[in-house]
């Protein structure tokens, strides 16, 4: 053990794979703000106009998982403007604004701001580890986020389910990761090298678990029985997810491993 920490080992890693939106990249107050335009045009007793319109997020989320199972091919750029089209259209009965806000909602992951710990966590992480992203969001987003979001924060390896085919949770998505940094990066995962980081505990921590991949929780509020937005509930998930750590927030969790590192040279000098 590196360290008298209560946490388990964290130096024995070779890389970091993240989800991006969520856990780097504030995407519940991306969806909050378009959400929020749509449901205040509904009558003000209607059970969704609330603020902030957390049920309605939920259920845009949930119509967006069931777009991404139909059409697993589709950028996320396109199902997000399908998606709220159909939000728009079924469940609020506003078809006439959807028109309006689909396309640029669909373009507009790019725009998200990263929560205020994660580009000082990324970089204290990249002295310990090599980076990468695993993410469900398009190709165009994600460029347009890690060029001008997480900079100066620099990634080794960048993988969308636009590359792969296929949406988190897929085992296939977890699977091009495993090959891909092994062949792009060196880093073998069936030899304890990757360790996962994410927010949502259903895209995320639940395939980690059935793969067998080390993983941490950056919750972010998401152990509250109150808390907003998605990504699952731990109540009902606990026996479905193992991740070995969990921090608050990233800025946590690099705070951690820097300790467990400057022990870990402390000792052995």
């Amino acid at each position: 053990m590196a360290s008298q920490s209560k946490y388990p080992d964290l130096t024995g890693f070779k890389a970091l794979s993240f989800d991006c939106y969520g856990t780097l990249i504030d995407w519940e107050t991306g969806f909050l703000n378009t959400v929020r335009m749509l449901t205040s045009k509904l009558p003000p007793t209607h059970p969704l106009n609330t603020d902030p319109p957390i049920e309605a997020i939920r259920r845009l989320n949930a119509i967006t998982d069931v777009h991404e199972h139909k059409h697993p091919t589709f950028p996320y750029n396109e199902i997000l403007a399908e998606s709220i089209t159909a939000f728009a259209h079924d469940e609020l009965n506003l078809p006439g604004l959807s028109d309006s806000i689909a396309e640029p909602f669909g373009n507009s992951p790019g725009s998200w701001a990263p929560f205020p710990d994660t580009i000082p966590a990324l970089l204290k992480l990249a002295k310990h580890y090599k980076l990468a992203i695993l993410s469900n969001v398009d190709n165009n987003n994600i460029a347009t986020t890690v060029d001008q979001r997480l900079a100066p924060a620099r990634f080794d390896a960048v993988y969308t389910a636009q590359d792969i085919g296929s949406y988190k949770p897929s085992h296939q998505n977890f699977e091009y990761l495993f090959g891909h940094l092994r062949a792009d990066l060196g880093v073998d995962r069936d030899s304890g090298e990757l360790l996962h980081v994410a927010r949502s505990l259903t895209a995320d921590h639940v395939p980690a678990k059935e793969l067998g991949l080390p993983s941490v929780w950056i919750s972010r509020g998401g152990e509250r029985e109150d808390a907003q937005g998605v990504g699952g509930s731990y109540a009902e998930l606990k026996d479905k997810v193992a991740f070995g750590w969990r921090f608050d927030t990233l800025g946590d969790f690099a705070d951690e491993v820097e300790r467990q590192f400057a022990a870990k040279e402390k000792s052995s000098s």
